[in-house]
């Protein structure tokens, strides 16, 4: 049970319904053979056009060798293809298959039923206000370098 106290604490709120919703996520694409980084992957891709590797690992924070993996991952699965770019032969960008596009329709409906799963008691306009919301604070963390997945430069030590 949450201690009472812990329920007027946004951060721990955020925390904890962010994990319910990691875990039914997780359990859909799970279910299709997939992690949460290959849908951030396809979907970047989907949404941005071909991606150098580099560009790939260094937008999501991402070990290069771990991006590699999941890259490798969904061009097995027909998802994606690894292309010489047109611009300069030494680099290796990353596509959007058409089978990727319709991979990314099917998990776009997981998400949706997710959604639902995780939003239930709330109605149509809350769960609307609620994404308002979250968007409105998402931007700022990513405007100031402090949204998950970017990290601040280090400050200097004041003495």
């Amino acid at each position: 049970m949450t201690p009472p106290s812990v329920l007027n604490l946004s951060a721990y709120l955020m925390y904890a319904t962010g994990k319910a919703a990691r875990r039914t996520l997780s359990e859909k694409l799970t279910a299709r053979g997939l992690r949460l980084w290959h849908l951030t992957v396809l979907t970047l891709v989907a949404d941005l056009g071909a991606q150098p590797k580099g560009v790939l690992a260094a937008r999501l924070d991402m070990n290069a060798s771990d991006l590699a993996r999941i890259v490798k991952d969904l061009a097995d699965a027909g998802q994606v293809e690894c292309v010489r770019s047109l611009t300069d032969r030494r680099r290796v960008d990353v596509r959007i298959t058409p089978e990727g596009r319709s991979a990314l329709d099917h998990l776009n409906a997981d998400i949706a039923s997710a959604d639902d799963d995780i939003l239930t008691p709330l109605s149509e306009a809350e769960r609307e206000q609620l994404a308002s919301l979250l968007r409105r604070v998402h931007a700022h963390h990513e405007a100031t370098g402090s949204a998950a997945g970017s990290r601040p430069a280090p400050q200097a030590r004041q003495v």
